[in-house]
């Protein structure tokens, strides 16, 4: 068996890590740490002078193990792995340490501490990279064709490009007809154009496209499998169709919010939501002379703290459109703050002002009342600016409302094992280096199944999505990370424990060698060790993270602390 032989790398990270972790001290220390033939620091190891010193001293010093410690692996690990890689080295003969966020960061107001702290991270690094093995990657086939779930604009430009690019694509909606909530809007912002121009064209090119297979009326009842390998279970009209895709994309969109016991909706007739009052004034009927809107209804409080983000946008969309169709109403905007993000939405705010749309501002611990009997009449709101009581005429008042999850959400998300966020929107793997992905390998999300987007967001992730979708189709298959998990089938008793455990569902029992044992999935297991904490026989071991590896370190900590031997 050839000599250990560690190489240690040590990070300045500029002043994110030098400015307070004394460097060149943890450098002298890894020196002296048992295999290690080589320590350096660098000020920035990321950088292309620094990935270059890794290459060539694996060379020059016949290193068989690198130790780099510096800022963190989520973003800088895999850069590490392909130096190594490059340089003839198995990127699993790779170990980072983490001295910004758990010693510079955290401890920035105590050098010594966080120097001394480093050295023990990196000491329990290099007795972990020991005892590491090279690891081969797996393959899995894909089956080249894509899931789509809803069938608006975003589900509809991600089937579209998905098809363009070759790939069999079976969209499903749940509603009779295509176009999802724009449907029943009357104009598009900031173009002004009237929705079925644009929809029009675009459910059409769906429909006819080879490639696209639409199901109306139907809903996903059932997802098994793993990237590159789902089993779908679509019903339709008492019917079942079992699909196979490689990947799949949420598109399911979100609903208006019905504001229930608000401001008199539902129970006074002139009282509805901007999109309903788009859904009655698309066709040429009376407008109102006196309007009053609403904002923030059911947005920015306890219950649902976000903002709806295009609310204001809406309203201001609306108050332009009937000052249009009649200068002289009366149309006021009662609002909280407005959000009017970008020049676009900006310019059409001051159109807004210009046509003599007016802008009140009232407190959320003081909020707008209607008056009335049977009917809307007039609203009376405190004017924080005029600083009185006003009482403003309406015909007609309209509740500007945010956007919430989509219904059956939460059904999607347990069959897909994707997470929820606390507003019930599906949670992508990280909002800015995998923001159209979920942790779940060959599941993406696009539009406002995400979170409220608008039309051009909407389509910009569902552009992403698709040709992140397309990507291991192209390819053919899928590789899988070897930090999964795996069984010693000798010592297996084959308890289940790691079945029940697994929130992957990549763990079963099947008959070996051995009798009954448990059998892992590498396509489906993700590496996060649920079932090796769960184990009782300790039969259940991960790739980079077994029990020497792991007790190495501890035994290495505890020697630090104690000044003693230690042993894994």
């Amino acid at each position: 068996m050839p000599q250990t032989r560690v190489g240690v790398f040590v990070c300045h990270c500029g002043n994110n890590i030098g400015g307070v972790v004394r460097v060149p001290e943890v450098v002298e220390f890894a020196r002296t740490l048992p295999n290690v033939v080589y320590a350096e620091d660098n000020l920035y190891t990321c950088s292309e002078e620094g990935l270059s010193s890794i290459k060539s001293q694996i060379g020059e010093q016949n290193l068989n193990r690198v130790v780099v410690a510096s800022c963190t692996p989520r973003t800088h690990e895999p850069l590490f792995k392909e130096a190594c890689e490059e340089a003839g080295l198995n990127r699993y003969l790779f170990e980072f340490v983490n001295i910004r966020e758990h010693c510079s960061w955290v401890h920035a107001h105590e050098p010594a501490k966080a120097t001394e702290k480093a050295k023990e991270l990196v000491k329990m690094g290099v007795a972990k990279a020991c005892y590491l093995e090279p690891q081969e990657e797996f393959e899995s086939e894909v089956f080249p064709a894509a899931l789509v779930i809803g069938g608006g604009i975003s589900g509809m430009t991600a089937a579209l490009s998905l098809a363009g690019q070759g790939v069999d694509v079976h969209l499903v909606e749940r509603e009779r007809e295509l176009g999802g909530l724009v449907r029943r809007v009357r104009t598009l912002f900031p173009t002004e154009q009237d929705t079925a121009e644009v929809l029009g064209p675009l459910i059409e090119r769906v429909e006819k496209n080879p490639q696209i297979t639409t199901y109306l009326g139907s809903e996903v009842e059932g997802v098994e499998g793993f990237i590159g390998d789902f089993d779908v279970t679509v019903a339709s009209d008492g019917a079942a169709s079992e699909l196979k895709v490689g990947t799949i994309i949420v598109a399911t969109g979100a609903q208006e919010l019905k504001p229930l016991e608000l401001y008199g909706y539902s129970q006074l007739p002139n009282v509805v939501t901007q999109l309903e009052f788009e859904e009655k004034f698309k066709r040429d009927a009376e407008i109102p002379r006196n309007v009053v809107m609403i904002n923030c209804v059911g947005a920015r409080i306890p219950e649902r703290t976000y903002c709806g983000r295009f609310c204001c946008t809406t309203a201001i969309k609306n108050a332009i459109w009937l000052k249009e169709q009649d200068p002289d109403a009366s149309v006021y905007v009662v609002h909280r703050d407005v959000m009017a993000y970008g020049v676009d939405i900006e310019e059409f705010y001051r159109r807004a002002m210009e046509l003599g749309v007016r802008f009140l501002r009232y407190d959320i611990d003081d909020p707008p009342q209607i008056l009335g009997e049977g009917r809307a009449e007039a609203v009376k709101v405190q004017h924080q600016l005029m600083g009185r009581e006003v009482v403003l005429p309406a015909d007609l008042v309209i509740l500007t409302t945010p956007l919430v999850a989509q219904e059956g959400s939460e059904k999607v998300s347990k069959m897909l094992k994707v997470p929820l966020g606390s507003e019930g929107f599906f949670l992508e793997a990280h909002l800015k280096l995998r923001p159209i992905e979920f942790s779940t390998d060959g599941v993406f999300v696009c539009g406002s199944a995400r979170y409220p987007s608008n039309i051009s967001e909407s389509v910009s992730q569902a552009y992403a999505t698709a040709v992140k979708a397309a990507i291991p189709i192209e390819d053919g298959f899928v590789r899988v990370e070897a930090i999964t998990a795996y069984c010693d089938e000798w010592s297996c008793s084959a308890c289940g424990n790691c079945v029940e455990v697994c929130p992957f569902g990549a763990i079963e029992l099947q008959e070996g060698r051995f009798g009954t044992t448990a059998h892992v999935n590498v396509a489906q297991c993700k590496g996060c060790g649920c079932c090796v904490a769960a184990c009782p026989s300790g039969s259940m071991q991960q790739r980079g993270f077994d029990d020497r590896q792991l007790l190495s370190m501890i035994s290495a900590l505890a020697e630090e602390m104690t000044g003693g031997a230690g042993s894994p």
